[in-house]
């Protein structure tokens, strides 16, 4: 499938690289290469005893083909991080003008920007309106230099290296990704976005996200994800880490676009405190493997979680996506609506955690799951897990799983459209709702990808 400007191709240059494999030299040159504190090489080196103590997990997708020794973690590209897309070298700028993000940058439809290449952050910058009150908004690195104590208060607080072996991978290797800091009071009215583009064969993405919304605080973060097609295996490992204060508000969307060959393997979670609001909204395209199930811990009274997501699974993928949700707090709702869509075999699992704990009385979870198979050889499947501790508490669970209805289908065709047309609409109409969720240009790309998708599948 020709997936246009997703699949630019860079001549694989660097200024300097890790070899292939996973070992204690490896870490500890990332971290000598980064000039890093002590601390935080020995949390390296902690996190690479973990990973190699655990296995892949038993459930969801074979992941037995994903070989550390075959494996780059790390290469800088060649290019210095500016705040100015010139100082950018041309060929690098050149695929981010091409993926759009300077572009809503100059129209003002982001408020900041940044953007990483293989494994490091080669653009970035704020709005000056923002950073005077107070906002920051860095690549990680920079973060960890300037603000060490936020950095280290909160850097794997929310996401440890023993929640799973490939969490353990991240904080051996982690490298790029953003810091965002929200004051108490602010509202940063215009998204900030972080584009990650993986151009390397054969390597691995680590960014680590760390945003922090303090009280009666809001933001909207956007982070897009791709990387062109190769014949080895591409590896994406990323970690994000939310913190939401006291009626504070977070929406963090994703539109995640990997190539064929990527293992997606990526982590989100979420600390909500009391009257505070996560809303995630995810879009999972591309890649060959997904396992990819934002987390919300609604620790705070009132607290409260929403999750929009959609999958889209053709042939040879298999995406095993979802959502979880801890409630840890009286009164404390979420929401979970998901959609799925697969196609010549392609599979599309959802998997979710609703937990209540005993202390959380009164508190209200609705989940939703709706898939459609777009013929007999594709596989869509629901899996829920349900924990309750008390018994003053409001859940529902409704799933739905279907094909495209002939009636439909005959009826629209009946009106002058083509069936291939119809059954587009269809789809399309079937993706909607997480559409309406996106700014304007994300639900174009969304339903641009979906057009990539459908082309030449169905008919």
């Amino acid at each position: 499938m020709d997936r246009g400007v997703y699949d630019i191709k860079n001549k694989f240059t660097f200024r300097s690289k890790t070899e292939k494999g996973l070992t204690e030299e490896i870490v500890r040159q990332i971290s000598k290469e980064k000039d890093e504190p002590e601390w935080m090489l020995e949390s390296r080196l902690k996190a690479l005893k973990i990973f190699n103590e655990k296995t892949n997990p038993e459930w969801g997708p074979d992941l037995s083909e994903v070989d550390m020794d075959e494996i780059t973690t790390y290469i800088r590209p060649d290019a210095d991080m500016s705040d100015d897309w010139k100082n950018v070298p041309e060929e690098i700028r050149d695929t981010f003008d091409k993926l759009g993000i300077p572009e809503a940058e100059k129209e003002f439809m982001l408020s900041g920007v940044g953007a990483q290449y293989d494994s490091e952050v080669v653009y970035h910058n704020i709005q000056k309106y923002l950073s005077d009150q107070g906002v920051i908004y860095t690549d990680f690195e920079t973060g960890l230099k300037k603000y060490p104590e936020i950095v280290k208060k909160y850097f794997s607080k929310c996401i440890t290296p023993n929640l799973h072996k490939y969490a353990a991978l991240h904080y051996a290797v982690w490298s790029g990704g953003s810091f965002v800091y929200v004051p108490k009071g602010v509202n940063v009215d215009i998204p900030l976005q972080s584009y990650f583009r993986l151009n390397a064969p054969g390597a691995g993405q680590f960014e680590h996200t760390l945003i922090i919304v303090e009280e009666d605080a809001y933001c909207h973060f956007i982070e897009g994800c791709s990387a062109p097609k190769y014949n080895v295996i591409n590896l994406h490992a990323g970690a994000v880490e939310l913190f939401v204060g006291e009626n504070a508000t977070l929406r963090y969307s994703t539109i995640e676009n990997w190539s064929r060959n990527m293992y997606n393997l990526n982590t989100k979670r979420a600390i909500v405190e009391k009257n505070g609001k996560i809303e995630w909204v995810s879009g999972s395209f591309g890649s060959k493997v997904s396992m990819l199930y934002p987390a919300s811990i609604l620790v705070g009274e009132n607290a409260s979680s929403e999750f929009t997501g959609i999958s889209f699974a053709g042939e040879g993928q298999n995406l095993d996506t979802g959502a979880q949700v801890v409630h840890a707090a009286p009164h404390t709702k979420s929401t979970i609506n998901t959609k799925s869509i697969s196609k010549s075999g392609g599979i599309a699992i959802y998997r979710g955690l609703v937990e209540i704990k005993e202390n959380a009385v009164g508190a209200k979870n609705s989940t939703s799951c709706e898939s459609l198979m777009l013929d007999s050889k594709s596989r869509s499947d629901t899996i829920p897990t349900i924990k309750i501790e008390n018994n003053d508490i409001d859940i529902g669970h409704e799933a739905k799983i279907g094909r495209i209805s002939d009636s439909v289908i005959f009826y629209l065709m009946s009106r002058g459209i083509s069936e291939q047309e119809a059954r587009e609409m269809v789809v399309r109409g079937f993706a909607e709702p997480i559409a309406k969720e996106l700014p304007m240009e994300y639900a174009v790309e969304m339903n641009n990808l979906i057009n990539l998708e459908l082309v030449g599948a169905i008919g």
